[in-house]
């Protein structure tokens, strides 16, 4: 299988040099990182079997974002921390999608286009639940951005998790949505877009926006995702997932690189050759700019309205509010996890450090 790591080793100096004035320091250690994960020049350590004589390496992990390698875990510690907010009751998924208009804009500027996505969508969310015409309380909300397609193209948009329902202004009350409609969608992506709109104003980037975008209609969907564990499992991997794992990178050679994709209209699976340079920057440009936060919480989710979170869960546990036929959730595609390390890979027994490997200096290529 060809790995993200060869493919930075063969063709990433020549990339780095050929875009040496552009490439973004985020951009550069992420391509170190991937290529060091799990070589020697992180260090590790050396297990034997006492059974069977074997010896093996095991070299630490990177532990950067963007690493194909290094997510699952990282996805499964994230999932447990969360079990501890949810309600029993319906959930939904809201997904606000940006303009393609924008994207070069967005591209250019990700820390201040990013932060408006986020805020002004949520924003509107709230607002526009919080009318008695539909939930008429204050929701929770778990938010994660997303920023490519399934062929590596830049797509930024942001996935809401939200229980179906809110609290009452006074505290006192549960208000539950239906089991299949949180809000419309039309009124909540003009919304969306009007507070977008007013906040970019605020920025000199605003002169640079075509005037005609305001007058699109902005794509905002609303699906119901079964109840609270099921929605959790089902949002994990959009909170680790990387733009590709390495399994779905088929072929490099001749300078290109070959991999798969399923096809968001026809949902089969497609295949794509590329050369190594456009997959690098294909792959590039959804590493996030460094320290930006991805996942963030808002209204009973947030972290300074943890009480009234818990509030809402033991006015739900008294009127023993459960969910019915949650709807069932497509396959996470979450890598299985690693062979344990300490197991032998030749007769299955238990195996003892005997050497550790200290990290080298690491030179770019």
């Amino acid at each position: 299988m060809t790995e993200l790591a060869e493919i930075f080793r063969q063709h990433g100096a020549a990339y780095q040099t050929k875009f040496a004035d552009r490439l973004l320091p985020s951009h550069r250690q992420a391509m170190r990182a991937i290529l060091n994960c799990r070589t020697e020049n992180l260090g590790g350590h050396v297990y034997h079997c006492d059974d069977c004589g074997e010896d093996r390496y095991s070299y630490h992990s990177c532990r950067n974002r963007h690493c194909p390698k290094c997510q699952y875990e990282a996805a499964e510690d994230w999932l447990n921390r969360q079990q501890e907010m949810l309600l029993p009751v319906p959930y939904f998924l809201l997904t606000f999608t940006l303009p393609a208009k924008l994207r070069d804009l967005v591209r250019r500027h990700q820390p201040l286009m990013y932060n408006l996505l986020f805020r002004t969508s949520a924003a509107a969310t709230q607002q526009l639940a919080h009318d008695s015409r539909f939930v008429g309380g204050q929701i929770g909300m778990i938010g994660i951005l997303h920023t490519w397609g399934r062929n590596l193209h830049y797509h930024p948009h942001v996935h809401y998790l939200v229980p179906g329902g809110g609290l009452s202004d006074d505290g006192q009350h549960w208000l539950p949505s239906a089991e299949d409609f949180l809000v419309h969608v039309k009124p909540l992506s003009r919304l969306f877009r009007a507070k977008f709109c007013h906040a970019l104003r605020k920025t000199p980037l605003f002169a640079s926006v075509p005037p005609d975008i305001w007058q699109e209609e902005w794509v905002v969907h609303c699906k119901a995702v079964g109840n609270g564990l099921g929605a959790l499992k089902y949002l994990a991997p959009y909170v680790f997932r990387v733009a590709i794992s390495n399994n779905r990178i088929l072929k490099l050679a001749d300078g290109k690189v070959t991999f798969r994709y399923t096809d968001t209209n026809t949902k089969q699976t497609r295949c794509t050759t590329v050369a190594a340079e456009e997959f690098i920057r294909r792959f590039l440009q959804h590493v996030l700019p460094k320290g930006f936060v991805k996942v963030r919480y808002y209204g009973l989710f947030s972290p300074g309205l943890r009480q009234r979170l818990r509030q809402a869960r033991r006015l739900l546990e008294a009127d023993n509010i459960l969910p019915e036929n949650p709807e069932q959730l497509p396959s996470t595609g979450a890598t299985k996890p690693e062979s344990d390390h300490y197991c032998c890979p030749r007769c299955g027994q238990m195996m003892r450090p005997i050497k550790t490997i200290k990290p080298q200096r690491y030179r770019p290529p």
